[in-house]
């Protein structure tokens, strides 16, 4: 699936034309961590971690309770949807996405994709790769980042760079791409209504959609269901 979709990639995991006109994308942040990871290990070149500061608030005890009940290793290992993670291994040339809003006069929106050209020690360099401002290069520091839909019983805020590595996105995250090479990865069927449609319609040709579909036993198959809610379609007018 990876050889397919990113074909010659050693000798194009830079190149920002090859780069924007392909994506897999898959129903879970799971399995889009574990693509991405696998993706980045054949880039050549020593990783550079990227570590968060993590912090609980509006707990409403006082500061020894507060470090008692959320311990710094707890926060550190909280993955949220939307959110980066605690330990971000990057290396020049990975593919990454804006998470958050951060100027958008200059392009640098949530769901803008460029290519990683720098690490530095507290920030990162990167080469915009579609839309309007394709190839301006900009830094991109940490700020502070708070999950938009959590249902933790605390607000975590996460010192982090708003980025993640997106070879591979979910299906939601994909809203608004256009691609030219999609494989839809689908290790378990879609969960909502209209995630199969948003996949399939991120492609701009039927040639360029491939779609890979595990059954519970693990086997290859060419079916999966799709979600539809039908109270939809209750208040339309009838005929």
């Amino acid at each position: 699936m990876i050889s397919s979709t990113f074909p010659d990639f050693l000798q194009n995991f830079s190149c920002p034309k090859y780069l924007r006109e392909r994506a897999i994308l898959t129903p879970t942040n799971q399995t889009v961590g574990h693509i991405n990871s696998l993706i980045v290990d054949k880039i050549p070149g020593e990783a550079v971690s990227y570590f968060s500061i993590d912090e609980a608030a509006d707990f409403g005890g006082t500061e020894v309770q507060k470090n008692a009940a959320f311990p710094i290793e707890y926060l550190n290992s909280i993955s949220i949807a939307g959110m980066p993670p605690h330990d971000l291994k990057l290396k020049v040339g990975v593919v990454v996405m804006l998470i958050r809003n951060l100027n958008q006069t200059l392009g640098l929106c949530n769901g803008t994709r460029m290519v990683v050209s720098k690490c530095l020690k507290n920030c990162i360099e990167c080469e915009v790769i579609c839309g309007t401002f394709l190839g301006t290069r900009h830094f991109i520091p940490r700020m502070e980042l708070c999950p938009t839909d959590s249902r933790l019983s605390f607000k975590l805020i996460r010192k982090q760079l708003p980025i993640q590595i997106c070879y591979a996105m979910t299906i939601n995250k994909s809203q608004g791409q256009s691609l030219e090479r999609v494989a839809l990865f689908l290790p378990n069927s879609v969960f909502s209504h209209g995630q199969l449609y948003v996949a399939i319609s991120r492609v701009t040709s039927l040639e360029g959609l491939k779609i890979f579909i595990d059954s519970q036993s693990g086997k290859s198959t060419d079916i999966t269901p799709n979600v539809v809610f039908k109270e939809v379609f209750y208040n339309l007018p009838k005929a």
